[in-house]
């Protein structure tokens, strides 16, 4: 450590690590954003050179690598002191998030810098969410771009109400006025809407320094400061300990019988022992008994800082429970609407179940309504069916079970959410809550005195939901309806629910694109939802393609009662069979979007039962599936099928 320090000496250089009694400034976290070749990276690299945060060592490797991968000619490029990934040195892009820590005896900063191309616009979207101010790099040479534009869309989105424009590469038009004029014209042309509190343009040259630090004689018409002097005055911070108290309970701390307690970070507000607060979820109401902390007792707390709450009274508390001022409680709804910054390569299908977390809390969601796209350029409303990669929309969703939530506007911490997806655990969607919808707390249940387990005792036999999934020709329709038969020949209380049947009536609105799939199958799951309501034996016969859909179905109903059936037949013997032609137009192109041809079948990994393989008949199948409903204890055993009956 001593041979560094004192090779950063000798270089002219301070450490990282030197300290001083003074307090320390206050910390301005901030993100790099813009178009990709802007000179994000570089202008980070050029202020850690400029404020001697680079020791000697690193200097030198610096030196090396720009002669390997630099972009400047024989000049060092600062670029690569941010692009610490190989394939963003080969490249000559940024990829990842990289934070840089940079600190001048007036402020200390974090700063994040963002990677500029489109498909890695959800990294950039990530480091926003915890930044106050934005720097929005544009080059002058070629004004607004389409991604300059996307960014500051999301910038605007997150919450983040300060920017900078900085005019880079300045020094490549000569310091051209003009140019910059009309820059900084055309983007508060189109920022008019964004809602930024303060829009800062500033000429700069990353490259050679010009008004990254100190002023340049190179823009005497630029009348404002240079860029650090700004930053290391600009007041952005929002007082959240002025903002009521939310607590998101992250531990229930049971260290012994004598003490339980609650611990998490202050998202906003401030707590004192006897303030009354309210569990937002059951609206049970009590009083904080004591603020614990590492150093012991506290007299109060504020936002930001971690800490253990406990009340006076024994209340159910869990893991991703919100404790709030109980005079200023949050929304409690299953039901909102919010923007989503789609982040999944797969595309956001409506009516899919999908994982919200918020805090601590996850509870399964699914997006009922895609009101519409965001259009980036013209910041215009699109009519949309789904979202892509990088897309931005506004949607209705509603989870599983009510949540406590603030509007984003009010609150950053309860007001957003991730959506997961079920099958792959990859983060699909950032989103931010705008308002809960009043349908969700205008609509309740109505009770019934006759329940499921009344019809199912009457009808002799549990309810269950046989699922038929398999490829078009696979014999699903088939096998179904030889089971039904036989249940319905013994008495039992059946229905069967088909997917061509259903497309004449309920689903008769509906096509085959994927989307149109999953809306297709929600339906049937809540209309088979319905029928084991009434105590029946509900048979389900669709090629449901997608693994999410049907395991949207399963949770649904209650433990046990979906049963799975993948009818196994290779797609070889369906197309042999096609019943209905429909293999033959779909592989000449006359039919699109058709399972096993140009759309994709997810096959269930574990399903409860698989039949059809190894030459099994359709007979075979289906004694198979009821010797199976026997034993499970659905129906007694009062016949046996045998191996292979025919009705």
């Amino acid at each position: 450590m001593l041979e560094s320090v004192a090779a950063a000496s000798s270089h002219g250089l301070s450490t990282p690590t030197e300290t001083s009694d003074a307090a320390p400034p206050p910390t301005l976290r901030l993100l790099t954003c813009g178009s990709v070749d802007d000179g994000k990276s570089t202008l980070i690299g050029r202020l850690l050179f400029e404020q001697s945060l680079i020791f000697d060592d690193h200097f030198a490797a610096l030196e090396r690598d720009s002669k390997r991968h630099g972009t400047t000619g024989d000049d060092i490029d600062f670029a690569l002191l941010v692009d610490g990934l190989e394939a963003e040195r080969e490249q000559g892009i940024t990829i990842d998030v990289a934070y840089r820590y940079v600190s001048t005896p007036r402020r200390a900063f974090i700063i994040a810098d963002t990677p500029g191309h489109e498909q890695y616009t959800r990294n950039m979207a990530t480091a926003a969410s915890s930044a106050s101010l934005a720097i929005l790099l544009v080059d002058a040479r070629k004004g607004l771009l389409t991604q300059t534009c996307r960014h500051a869309a999301i910038v605007s989105l997150i919450g983040i109400r300060h920017v900078v424009l900085a005019v880079n590469k300045i020094d490549l038009t000569g310091f051209d006025e003009a140019g910059f004029n009309k820059i900084v014209a055309d983007f508060k042309a189109f920022a008019a809407t964004l809602g930024f509190a303060s829009i800062t343009p500033i000429p700069i040259s990353a490259r050679h320094g010009d008004n990254v630090s100190e002023k340049s004689a190179n823009t005497p018409w630029h009348k404002g400061p240079a860029l650090l002097s700004f930053l290391e005055t600009v007041e952005v911070e929002e007082d959240q300990s002025a903002k009521p108290f939310r607590f998101p309970v992250q531990w229930v701390n049971r260290p012994h019988l004598d003490f339980r307690g609650f611990a998490g970070t202050i998202a906003s507000g401030t707590v004192r022992p006897g303030d009354e607060i309210v569990v937002a979820g059951s609206g049970k109401t009590s009083k904080v008994a004591r603020i614990v902390a590492a150093d012991g007792d506290l007299a109060s707390a504020g936002a930001g800082e971690a800490v253990t709450l406990t009340l006076a009274d024994e209340l159910d508390i869990a893991r991703g429970d919100l404790l709030s001022d109980a005079k200023s409680r949050p929304d409690v709804s299953d039901q909102f609407a919010a923007h989503l910054i789609w982040m999944s390569e797969d595309k956001l299908m409506p009516g899919r179940s999908y994982l919200l977390k918020s805090g601590a809390k996850t509870v399964p969601v699914t997006v009922t309504e895609l009101k519409h796209r965001i259009d980036v350029n013209t910041l215009g409303q699109l009519p949309a069916r789904t979202l892509s990669l990088n897309e931005v929309g506004v949607c209705n969703l509603a989870t599983a079970s009510p949540i406590a939530f603030d509007p984003y506007a009010d609150n950053h911490t309860t007001g957003s959410f991730i959506l997961i997806d079920r099958a792959t655990n990859a983060t699909a969607a950032a989103g931010l809550v705008s308002f809960g919808l009043r349908r969700a707390t205008n609509i309740h249940r109505h009770g019934l005195s006759i329940g499921k387990l009344d019809r199912a005792r009457l009808n002799n036999q549990k309810p269950a939901v046989l699922w038929f999934t398999g490829l078009s020709g696979s014999g699903k329709s088939t096998i179904s309806n030889l089971v039904e038969s036989w249940l319905f020949a013994h008495g039992l209380r059946t229905v069967l629910l088909d997917g061509d049947n259903i497309r004449h009536g309920l689903n008769k609105n509906l096509g085959f694109t994927e989307v149109d799939r999953v809306e297709n199958i929600r339906r049937v799951g809540e209309v088979a939802k319905l029928m084991t309501d009434a105590g029946l034996i509900v048979l389900c016969s669709f090629i449901s393609p997608f693994a999410a859909e049907r395991q949207l179905v399963r949770d649904l109903l209650d433990d046990g009662e979906f049963l799975e059936v993948f009818v196994d037949t290779p797609i070889e013997e369906c197309i042999a069979r096609d019943p209905k032609g429909l293999y033959k137009k779909a592989i000449a192109g006359e039919i699109k979007n058709f399972t096993g041809v140009d759309q994709r079948y997810e096959a269930p990994l574990n399903p409860e039962m698989i039949v059809a393989r190894d030459g099994q008949t359709p007979q075979q199948a289906a004694a198979a599936i009821v010797k199976e409903l026997i034993r499970r204890g659905f129906i007694d055993s009062f016949a046996d099928p045998g191996d292979d009956f025919s009705i």
